[in-house]
């Protein structure tokens, strides 16, 4: 939890700093991390395929064969960070056409760019750390996002505001400094593996190993279904982002507060479902059906007491949790508004996170795709716009849809779940 907490820190650090700074420069921030989001996310769970792999080839013994599904991991995720800056070139391009507020324009551009250059080492470094999962060892990647993270509001305060004779860079402050941490973690991770004693059985083979078109195909096959939905997803709250911009800057400052509370949420339900996907990929690889299920049920059960754990604070504090970002009155209101249906949509996330990432373990995907496509751009979006707009509900009625998208996206995910664990044949099976 904490390792994937780390992966949206940077954001949520930028986002609570900036948000000091000024209330343009959040409600920039605002739009940048939201639909920018969608390519962060997408990429990440592009490489999620390479947990599945590795943890079955773990529990099969296969150890000799690790070294090189990291090779070709490494390789595929650096052709899809690639992709990715070229999409964030295309969004930068697009920009005049979004219909954003035309005073934000200047602070977007700059920030967008900067980001956009981070994306192959993020990409590089999610590889290593897939791959350190899939052996069981998420302890490592958790303490290098730790420290980058760490460093990352070192830069913020520097390079935002100008302390310690820095110029003074405001929003663009805020993606330099993410930009070198991301670097930083990269570099990190890859020093790890290539260094020290404890990875030294995989390193071994690692010169040895070779790209191949079937690990390439595997990889593909099991990466890209994983990243539609998750992109699908984000993709149900960074296009409302855009919803949100025809209301102006206040409501997409607003916006901003909710997605990054919303982000701290989502990623602690999706670390403990990540430990779902190691342990189903594990048992998988030996066969053993039953427990495959019972670490789902696990995984959810833990889920929703996070949920509760984080919700009852959330909704006795909604009228002052806004402050924690701006001074902004108007804003801070609205935020308490949005934080009710915010609450309500929490049961169907910790479902669909559990039994997306039980399905991921199994190595069975391709369902999520047509689920997501359902779930959040054929109800999700629509219903945004009618809640929002037709209805007259602005950013709460905006906010109103996702409980409905996500819902059916977690009651479809376990029906699949159960479906496939039924077919995992037993180790008696396979000698």
């Amino acid at each position: 939890m904490m390792g994937q907490l780390s992966t949206i820190m940077m954001g949520f650090a930028d986002t609570l700093m900036v948000g000091r700074y000024g209330t343009q420069e959040l409600a920039a921030a605002g739009f940048v991390n939201n639909v920018f989001g969608l390519l962060i996310i997408g990429g990440m769970g592009f490489s999620y395929g390479i947990t599945p792999v590795v943890g079955a080839l773990l529990g099969e013994g296969r150890t000799h064969d690790i070294a090189c599904q990291l090779k070709n991991g490494l390789f595929a995720c650096s052709v899809v960070g690639l992709l990715l800056m070229l999409l964030a070139g295309v969004l930068l391009m697009s920009l005049p056409w979004l219909g954003l507020p035309v005073e934000l324009l200047p602070l977007v551009r700059p920030y967008l760019v900067v980001l956009m250059l981070s994306l192959l080492p993020m990409m590089m470094f999610n590889a290593y750390k897939q791959f350190s999962d899939g052996i069981q060892d998420t302890a490592t990647p958790m303490w290098i996002m730790l420290v980058c993270n760490v460093l990352n509001i070192i830069g913020n305060w520097l390079l935002i505001f100008g302390h310690c004779g820095l110029p003074e860079m405001g929003l663009f402050g805020a993606g330099l400094s993410t930009l070198l941490s991301r670097i930083l973690q990269f570099i990190l991770m890859a020093g790890v593996f290539h260094f020290s004693r404890h990875y030294e059985p995989y390193r071994f083979d690692f010169p040895k190993s070779r790209l191949t078109g079937e690990s390439q195909r595997e990889l593909h096959r099991l990466g890209w279904p994983v990243a539609l939905q998750l992109g699908m997803e984000a993709a149900s709250f960074s296009f409302s982002a855009i919803y949100v911009g025809w209301l102006g800057a206040t409501a997409l400052a607003a916006h901003q507060i909710v997605i990054t509370i919303s982000q701290f949420f989502f990623m602690l339900y999706y670390g403990l479902s990540a430990a779902v996907a190691v342990q189903v990929s594990y048992y998988r690889g030996t066969g053993e059906q039953e427990q495959t299920r019972k670490v789902a049920a696990a995984g959810l059960h833990l889920c929703w007491l996070i949920a509760i754990a984080e919700g009852v604070p959330l909704l006795l504090l909604r009228s002052k949790v806004g402050f924690l970002f701006t001074h902004n009155a108007e804003v801070a209101g609205l935020v308490a508004m949005v934080v009710i249906p915010f609450l309500i949509f929490q049961v169907g996330d910790a479902l669909q996170c559990t039994y997306a990432n039980a399905l991921r373990g199994l190595a069975r995907v391709k369902p999520m795709m047509w689920i997501a496509f359902v779930a959040y751009i054929v109800i999700s979006l629509p219903l945004g716009y009618l809640f929002g707009f037709t209805c007259r509900w602005g950013l709460v009625g905006i906010w109103m849809a996702f409980p409905f998208g996500l819902t059916t996206a977690g009651v479809l995910y376990r029906l699949f779940f159960h479906r496939y664990s039924a077919t995992i044949p037993s180790q008696n099976t396979k000698h």
